[in-house]
């Protein structure tokens, strides 16, 4: 026998079903804990996780998962964790079909400690030239007074861009460690890679791309955005900067600028 849920129960449902279904229709990747930590911290909802899975089931609105997607692999040594923001940097690339025009692709710098995007460079070429002009964008911000002696390393894979002479020689001049992948582990590069295919699920995937000025300012904005406001389970619950901000005030240190 099913228990009679509670009238207020049911009323409490309704009246945040609208809001999920909203959600969902504008962020079609987000799963329950997504949407929950949305409602909780940016609207200041007073709802637990059961009630928004417990909703999002009975209408069918969960992420469907894709088992044949799932990889499998061999377990490999643990990746480094950084202590504090400019410690450890991913970089990593993905590519975008603009119709008319071709190929745009698009160079991320993570820093895997605030998981904050701190350079990217978008081209529609793909060597080490455009690689480059990503890290100086990040380097500008994050170190205006010279990145040499401040103990940074960047991760990659094994690419042609990031393994070239030309790279590797700028990196050793600016002072960065440089380290990679272990070959068919993209494991390695974890926080990185994941930042990519959250730009593909929130912005590259959502539409077809027919000018690259629209694309721009489409990643320009979703870059702000994801700065700014999106929401970090693995910082509790706070987006990149205020997760940033909060260790300079708390270290009494100067943030960089912007």
């Amino acid at each position: 026998m099913t228990r009679r849920r509670a009238l207020r129960v049911v009323q409490g449902d309704a009246a945040l079903l609208p809001r999920i279904q909203q959600l969902t229709a504008e962020h079609p990747f987000w799963g329950y804990r997504r949407i929950w930590a949305y409602l909780r911290f940016v609207e200041q909802r007073p709802v637990n996780k059961k009630r928004v899975l417990r909703v999002m089931r009975e209408h069918h609105l969960l992420v469907q998962p894709n088992l044949r997607l799932k990889a499998k692999r061999t377990p490999r040594r643990s990746n480094p964790r950084p202590t504090k923001p400019n410690e450890w940097w991913g970089l990593d690339m993905t590519k975008v079909l603009v119709e008319g025009l071709g190929w745009v692709y698009i160079v991320v710098v993570l820093d895997w400690y605030t998981k904050a995007i701190v350079g990217y460079y978008a081209d529609l070429h793909c060597t080490t030239q455009q690689w480059l002009a990503a890290l100086d964008i990040a380097l500008n911000r994050q170190f205006p007074e010279g990145a040499y002696g401040k103990g940074l390393s960047l991760m990659s894979d094994n690419g042609c861009q990031p393994t070239s002479v030309a790279f590797m020689r700028a990196c050793s001049t600016l002072g960065i460690h440089q380290a990679f992948t272990s070959y068919n582990n993209p494991k390695g590069n974890a926080d990185t890679e994941r930042v990519m295919r959250t730009l593909k699920e929130e912005c590259i995937w959502l539409q077809e791309w027919t000018s690259p000025l629209t694309l721009s300012s489409a990643l320009k904005t979703w870059m702000d955005q994801y700065n700014e406001q999106y929401l970090h389970s693995a910082l509790g619950y706070k987006t990149p900067r205020q997760f940033e901000r909060e260790y300079y005030s708390r270290h009494g240190t100067q943030l960089p600028a912007a």
